[in-house]
């Protein structure tokens, strides 16, 4: 009888060097070898690691925020740069399956950026590219709305392998189409903290909390391992803003830090988590474990009627134009060799 992978998994549970793509990339890097070297075959970055998460947005009017916008675009990152490919090209030196969160540059707009995922294979080749689908809350005064281009579950060795970031993972449709591919690994990447009420307005949304029942429930309806990767908020990032304005100290010392953990197919915690201090966190998954809970539930197979619902993915990457003389678009995704990697 064949049976499926099993695997190490790596979670990043990580602070960005704050605003700053290079130096964010360069410690993205030194996290790929740590991890690989570790004996991990899949490393996952929080959501929009590079450059790092507007924050900002949730703390000042948008009209006291223009300079950080400017920052945030002039360190986001273009599909086809030198950052994704010394990246790409780390994964296929070290064999490992990298997922990574980052803020995306548009190559016909100036000031367009969307939240994006990365999943890279262990070639360098870029398995899915995916941008949210819905800005959440103040995220929409940062990022456009991304498309249904990249709701793909990647085939690969060590499984199949999904992704949604952060809010994404409330929506249900979103979540069936990843189940529907035969999804085995599940990724949800989360921000370092994410403020949506002062203290003295009674209370922050309880995001860790939020963040574990949706998780859960994708992996008790897709009987997938859930891969939870949340940022990091180090002192560094905190002294920026307090810099910029003392009086926000509360909000981000007392809204809930994100967490980092795994889950397994039924949506129960395997091991630990992190939460209060940077580091990776690793599980070994059996994909084995994924079948025995399909006899209970199988939404995607006997468990749903498939006569009474129905549903339909548009998954066209959207374009500001369509040229009627354009007989194909360029490949964004160039062949990349270890070599493109910097100083080495």
């Amino acid at each position: 009888m064949t049976s499926l992978a099993s695997l190490k998994a790596a979670a990043c549970h990580v602070a960005p060097v704050f605003l700053d793509k290079t130096a964010t990339t360069a410690k993205a890097i030194d996290l790929i070898r740590e991890a690989a070297a570790n004996g991990a075959e899949l490393v996952v970055f929080p959501e929009s690691y590079i450059p790092a998460f507007p924050i900002w947005a949730a703390l000042w009017s948008p009209l006291l925020n223009h300079d950080l916008f400017e920052a945030m675009v002039q360190n986001s990152l273009y599909p086809a740069g030198p950052e994704l490919a010394a990246i790409r090209a780390e994964a296929k030196r070290r064999g490992v399956f990298v997922s990574l969160g980052f803020s995306e540059r548009s190559e016909v707009s100036a000031g367009c950026i969307w939240n994006s995922n990365l999943l890279i294979g262990d070639e360098g080749e870029v398995l899915v590219h995916h941008r949210k689908l819905v800005p959440t809350f103040y995220e929409k005064l940062v990022w456009a709305s991304g498309d249904g281009e990249g709701l793909r579950v990647a085939d690969t060795r060590i499984g199949r392998i999904g992704a949604l970031i952060c809010g994404e993972n409330t929506n249900p449709l979103a979540r069936y189409a990843l189940m529907a591919q035969g999804e085995q690994l599940h990724i949800s990447c989360w921000p370092a903290l994410w403020p949506t009420r002062p203290p003295a307005a009674g209370g922050n949304f309880d995001n860790v909390a939020a963040n574990r029942i949706r998780a859960g429930a994708h992996s008790f309806e897709a009987k997938a391992f859930g891969i939870l990767c949340a940022g990091y908020m180090d002192a560094d990032m905190r002294d920026f803003l307090l810099a910029r304005d003392p009086a926000v100290a509360p909000i981000l010392d007392d809204t809930p830090r994100g967490a980092t953990l795994f889950l397994d197919p039924t949506g129960s915690q395997i091991g630990g988590m992190l939460q209060q201090e940077e580091g990776i966190l690793y599980a070994d998954l059996d994909l084995n474990r994924c079948i025995e809970p399909k006899q209970f539930h199988d939404v995607v197979g006997y468990y749903n009627r498939f006569d009474i619902f129905d549903l339909k993915v548009e998954r066209r990457r959207h374009q500001p134009v369509r040229w009627q003389d354009e007989s194909g678009a360029p490949n964004p995704w160039p062949s990349i060799g270890v070599e493109r990697i910097a100083g080495e």
